[in-house]
């Protein structure tokens, strides 16, 4: 009986994933349920896929209501606290299913152009979206590594999705064997750390550590060797390396795929690791996690200087913007998770509606997007330059533009520097880093309203569809960078149990959190 009740309570506290999990099977069945003729097969195929990824578009909004639904329950995680049900699980879920969902559309209107996908992609993209979940949502080392490996895995396959393109297939492969290297380490890492605990599961791990203060060089090894992992996972330097090329290769809308919802899984989980699993043991990792954030930053934005293809830009961006994300996991706490969450929003929004605006530049072509290939947008697509300007600037962090992108450096800054240590050096990297990134950013914006069309360049096709998820995604930037106060809010309540108690150099949340106003934020 009371293995009934236990298998009860991991399959409610797991509801949301299960349910994403299910529905992205019985896709999978559909798919291939009724035969393809041979005499429309391409076509037909054409259609199914578009077809399936629209039904998970409904799927994925269909699980953030449960989502919701849980959150505002307040349905707890299992008794043996191996899964999370805490805001920061809900918050992060809610970031991933809007990125799935964006994601799947932007697969779908690409298809059309191209018709490269086949009707698998959208569920690999499901699965791998599940797989996220789970992450963030892991408070024991196997689930972590269950969730990074479903996620992965499906992933190293979308990359090669693109059946006509050899550079897609080459993208997959490099990031197949680097990952598959980063998954050893990670999980090396995890082995050496429960051989010195004797636990898998975080909070038995944590009170080793309280009652072992003197960390064996064994469990320090296992620190190290899952910073290297996870350090891959997110693409921080010098664990970067597979970012460009993997960006490039694969198709435009599995690169924004990556760039946002992988990105933002690997740091919920990473977050969660440092802030509920080794916050006694700070003063052991705190130096590794500085070095690794202020190189990252320097690293990403200096290499993104001189780029003049694309997606290889925003790649180095992306780059950048863990390192960002860094200093919001080094702070930890209510303010770390909160400014976390913030940043996710307005990074997924950011670059869901920068790729939407490529793939319409792109309309199906095979090869690299250059900058002289968005030249003089203005001129014949007004609303296109437009919204790509506005996503810019909102990974610049420039204020009312791109609001919702200042307001969520400023929240990662406000938390370094009200730390209980004061991060200064730190903030002052991320400062000086985003002034060089305004060079790379506004020579695309002078590129696309200053310079004259190139000759031969193709007229951008934006579908319906396209145009309605650019205005989505910019409408929400816009409004949300002059009235900030809902989502802030929100994420002041996405917070680990650990953080209800204490994060590491923070004190501890207060029970009722004032609310937020946007002049919290520009009050001096």
């Amino acid at each position: 009986m009371t293995d009934l009740i236990n298998a009860s309570t991991v399959f409610r506290a797991l509801a949301p994933e299960l349910l994403l999990i299910a529905g992205a099977l019985v896709l999978l069945l559909a798919s291939v349920w009724v035969p393809q003729h041979a005499a429309s097969g391409r076509a037909e195929g054409a259609e199914r896929t578009s077809t399936i990824a629209r039904f998970g578009v409904v799927l994925c909004l269909l699980v953030a209501l449960v989502v919701a639904i849980m959150w505002g329950d307040g349905v707890p995680g299992t008794d043996d606290q191996r899964i999370a049900g805490d805001g920061f699980r809900w918050a992060m879920d809610l970031v991933l299913l809007m990125g799935g969902a964006f994601a799947l559309m932007l697969l779908d209107q690409d298809h059309l152009h191209s018709g490269s996908y086949g009707p698998e992609s959208p569920v690999l993209l499901l699965l791998a979206l599940s797989g996220m979940m789970i992450l963030v949502a892991a408070r024991d080392l196997i689930l972590v590594f269950l969730g990074i490996e479903l996620m992965s895995v499906a992933v190293y396959v979308l990359a090669g999705s693109n059946r006509f393109s050899g550079r897609s297939a080459e993208a997959s492969i490099k990031y197949f064997l680097l990952g598959a290297v980063a998954s050893g380490f990670l999980l090396y890492g995890m082995a050496l750390m429960y051989g010195a605990s004797g636990s898998t599961r975080f909070v038995d791990i944590a009170a080793w550590i309280g009652a072992h203060p003197g960390l064996s060089p064994l469990f320090l090894a296992g620190i190290a060797l899952l910073l290297v992992g996870f350090g891959f996972k997110v693409a921080a330097a010098p664990f970067h390396l597979w970012t460009p090329d993997v960006y490039e290769g694969a198709p435009l809308p599995v690169t924004a795929f990556m760039s946002a919802c992988v990105k933002t899984a690997a740091f919920g989980a990473l977050a969660r690791t440092m802030i509920e699993v080794l916050p006694t043991a700070m003063p052991r990792w705190h130096q590794g996690v500085w070095w690794l954030a202020a190189v990252t930053m320097v690293v990403g934005n200096v290499l993104a200087l001189s780029q003049r293809n694309l997606v290889r830009l925003l790649a180095y961006s992306s780059v950048a913007h863990a390192g960002y994300l860094l200093v919001a996991v080094l702070v930890g706490g209510p303010a770390g998770t909160s400014a976390l969450v913030f940043y996710a929003v307005s990074y997924t929004l950011a670059t869901m509606g920068a790729f939407a605006v490529l793939i319409s530049v792109g309309a199906g072509r095979e090869g690299p997007l250059m900058i002289d290939d968005i030249a003089g947008l203005w001129l014949v697509q007004p609303g296109l330059a437009t919204a790509m300007a506005v996503c810019l600037f909102a990974f610049l962090g420039m204020p009312f533009v791109g609001g919702m992108g200042f307001f969520a450096k400023w929240y990662v800054l406000q938390s370094a520097l009200q730390a209980s240590s004061p991060q200064t050096i730190l903030a002052i990297i991320l400062v000086v880093t985003s002034a060089v990134s305004a060079a790379y950013y506004l020579g695309v914006v002078s590129a696309m309203f200053m310079r004259a069309r190139t000759e031969g360049a193709r007229h951008p096709i934006a579908s319906p569809v396209l145009r309605s998820l650019i205005a989505v995604s910019v409408g929400i930037i816009l409004v949300l960078g002059v009235y900030p106060t809902p989502v802030m809010n929100v994420a002041r309540q996405a917070l680990t149990g650990a953080s209800l108690s204490a994060g590491p150099g923070q004190e501890a949340a207060p029970a009722s959190a004032p609310r937020l106003q946007a002049a919290d934020y520009i009050a001096p």
